[in-house]
């Protein structure tokens, strides 16, 4: 099979949320969490776990922006490719990203942010070109409701545990976590089930009715797997005219 993270960036959320329940998986959709800008492009890669807990004063302040262990620093430690996923609490009155720190971001390759929390800096954050699924936006800075802890670590988001190497894949419906021991697996029923669906598209614009048709029956399950090989087949001819 592709490359995993190729695969499910070709797989809707939706599609990837009932393989999971087939799995008995039902809690992997981070509420909260939507495209900013319409129209952003399906994404998936590598969770980079970013911890927020609720603000204290004596440390949640301007000056933390320059620790050691800060926003700052998580970011520089960011591999290209990832999603960085960030456990905001749900906090909606303080923006726990900007433009700056996405700016820095896009510049080094993160391929998105998904939070349970709100951005600030709108016009900013959508002209660095990230892709960001978000529960929207808030003026005040993060430190305004929200202590920095950590990176890298086991995180809640949404609702939602979320491990650094798990799977994000993100649409226009949302953010989906996929556990990193299930990503191969996931992705093989995922394509699959897409591939599926495509077909009972069609034979629903042939005036086929719903019953035995979705969810498959037996009869219908023959008839895909017969449409299945025959396609196999004559893939398999063009690519021997191809190759002469």
């Amino acid at each position: 099979m592709t490359d995993p993270l190729q695969a499910l960036a070709g797989v809707t959320t939706a599609t990837l949320t009932t393989i999971l329940l087939k799995k008995g998986l039902r809690n992997i959709w981070i509420r909260g969490a939507f495209p900013l800008a319409p129209g952003t492009p399906r994404v998936a890669g590598r969770a980079f776990t970013v911890r927020f807990i609720p603000a204290r004063e004596d440390l949640a302040t301007p000056a933390s922006w320059s620790s050691p262990r800060s926003t700052r620093a998580a970011i520089e430690s960011m591999p290209e490719g990832c999603i960085a996923v960030v456990d905001a609490n749900g906090c909606r009155d303080a923006g726990c990203w900007g433009d700056i720190l996405c700016a820095r971001m896009a510049r080094r390759g993160v391929a998105a942010l998904v939070s349970d929390g709100v951005v600030r800096d709108l016009a900013g954050v959508l002209s660095t070109g990230l892709k960001v699924w978000a529960a929207g936006v808030a003026a005040p800075p993060s430190v305004a409701g929200l202590t920095f802890v950590d990176w890298q670590q086991p995180i809640g988001c949404g609702g939602v545990a979320v491990f650094p190497g798990d799977v994000i894949v993100a649409d226009q419906d949302g953010a989906v976590v996929v556990p990193a021991a299930l990503v191969d697996e996931v992705a093989s029923l995922a394509v699959e089930q897409e591939r599926l669906e495509g077909w009972i598209m069609t034979e629903i614009e042939r005036g086929v009715p719903l019953p035995g048709l979705y969810p498959a029956n037996a009869a219908t399950q023959a008839r895909y797997e017969a449409f299945k090989a025959g396609s196999v087949s004559a893939e398999a001819r063009s690519a021997k005219v191809d190759g002469k």
